[in-house]
């Protein structure tokens, strides 16, 4: 199946200054472990018509004739440039054209070395593809825009890290996203003095993923110049409006380098991530990240900061005034989308702009004061919510869970009263619309590390991949 779909050699058009041709490695054993049935529909195939062994076939065995490619790239890692990176265990396996008209990758992680392994030895731990299919499909869900996973596959090879109990077993994802051009990408070729080179790129990804921002006839110098202004504002506008979401859903990326953020303000390369348990804005996920630069709270300052690192590349064709014009929009954009990403989970579509700050307000100020749990206090909102709130404000939150004390309680005082005055404004039927919200914006399986090591476990220990494929059914059910 996957072998006749109609591949688009987009990528491949760039030419070699991009990109190296690499073999996939051959691997003892082929176990699909995983595969993604709300995708296929997307690339037009019918799920029930795409077996197991085609999976394999392709992105296990590595079969047919495409030419695999590992892109270059660099990138500043914890704010130091570092040059020697690209695909190190990974490649562009092809490129599809969707149903939707978009074109997306798919993208191997574990396949094998390639000219950027250095000494390491291009898998991937299966453990490290379990945790990136959940997190992609548990964000999917809480409507971040993030990559998606195709596949997993366990290869049957023991390997050795530092970070796992080792031997510890091996896998291959493929990852579906709509493009791994990254922000090193393009710091890459403005380290070796190419802006012919910058160029060229930046005209591909515009023409591919900004196609609204091209025009039907050739552009003066003028208009051309403004189309590359368009776009810059276009990526500051999409990741600021991607922080909000990691930042409304609780979940910190870990590891924000500028080789992690896609051209596109799409959300991908997961690895030692992490949700929230409790507001806490110097959370870190990262073990190694020992100053907490990559903390749940710096995120959207991390990201205004690689932004501002690729105007460095981009300078080469598009004015630095005009970037540094359009990043004054951040932190606007961020905000208001952060704001309302969070009146939504508490049940609200709109509110006036000060009812809006004012819940907000209070209800940051709950989370960070009590460290109530982030996720269950959402929760708990979502479950008990009822029309009696309107009429009587006792009734509000009387059985929580989450409140284990009186200084719980007492803190709770000010949202509950300023909750029960804003249902005064709703009929009946609305407030049956803010019950519809909550579920919607609220699932209730959340993705905390007990959970998915309570899964590992069971994986690890007894080869079971029963509580593995219900988890992977809750999140995709937004349950």
């Amino acid at each position: 199946m996957f072998l006749s779909l109609e591949y688009e050699p987009t990528l491949e058009a760039l030419g070699s200054d991009y990109y190296d041709e690499v073999a996939a490695a051959e691997f003892p054993r082929h176990i699909l472990r995983f595969r993604n049935q709300q995708l296929l529909p997307l690339i037009g195939l019918n799920p029930d018509e795409v077996g197991d062994a085609d999976f394999i076939q392709a992105f296990g065995k590595f079969q047919g004739v495409r030419p695999f490619l590992a892109l270059r790239y660099h990138g500043y890692q914890f704010g130091e440039y570092n040059s020697r990176l690209g695909d190190g265990r990974g490649f562009i396996y092809g490129q599809v054209r969707g149903i939707d008209g978009e074109l997306y990758d798919f993208g191997t992680k574990g396949s094998g070395t390639t000219p950027y392994s250095r000494s390491a030895d291009g898998r991937l731990t299966l453990k490290g593809g379990v945790r990136e299919v959940l997190a992609a499909e548990a964000l999917h869900n809480l409507g971040v825009y993030t990559s998606r996973c195709l596949s997993l596959i366990e290869t049957g090879e023991p390997l050795w890290r530092g970070d796992e109990p080792s031997p510890t077993r091996s896998s291959v994802m493929v990852r579906f996203s709509r493009s791994h051009i990254r922000f090193g990408t393009f710091e890459r070729l403005h380290y070796f003095h190419r802006p012919d080179l910058i160029k060229k790129l930046l005209n591909h990804v515009i023409e591919n993923y900004y196609p609204h921002l091209t025009y039907p006839v050739p552009l003066s110098k003028v208009e051309e110049q403004e189309k590359y202004v368009r776009f810059y504002a276009e990526l500051v506008e999409r990741v600021a409006k991607l922080v909000a979401q990691w930042m409304a859903a609780g979940f910190c990326h870990a590891v924000l380098n500028t080789d992690n953020m896609s051209i596109t303000g799409e959300s991908f390369d997961y690895g030692p991530y992490a949700f929230i348990p409790t507001y806490n804005p110097s959370f870190t996920a990262a073990y190694f990240d020992h100053y907490g630069r990559y903390s749940y709270g710096r995120q959207p300052a991390v990201c205004h900061w690689n932004l501002e690192m690729l105007q460095l590349p981009l300078a080469a064709v598009i004015s630095t005034t005009e970037m540094e014009a359009a990043l004054t929009k951040f932190g606007e954009y961020y905000y208001l989308t952060y704001r309302q990403l969070m009146i939504n989970k508490l049940g609200f579509e709109q509110l006036p702009e000060a009812e809006a700050e004012e819940l907000l307000k209070l209800t940051i100020e709950f989370l960070a004061d009590t460290q109530v749990g982030y996720h269950a206090f959402f929760a708990e909102l979502t479950q008990q919510f009822d029309h009696s709130w309107r009429d009587d404000v006792g009734q509000i939150f009387n059985k929580a869970s989450f409140l284990q004390s009186d200084e719980q309680h007492l803190a709770l005082s000010s949202w509950r009263d300023f909750y029960y005055h804003l249902l005064q404004n709703f009929s009946a039927d609305e407030l049956e619309g803010i019950s519809k919200r909550l579920r919607d914006k609220n699932p209730q399986t959340v993705l905390l590390r007990p959970l998915i090591e309570e899964v590992w476990e069971a994986i690890s220990q007894e080869d079971n991949w029963r509580p593995f494929d219900e988890l992977v059914g809750r999140l995709q059910a937004k349950e």
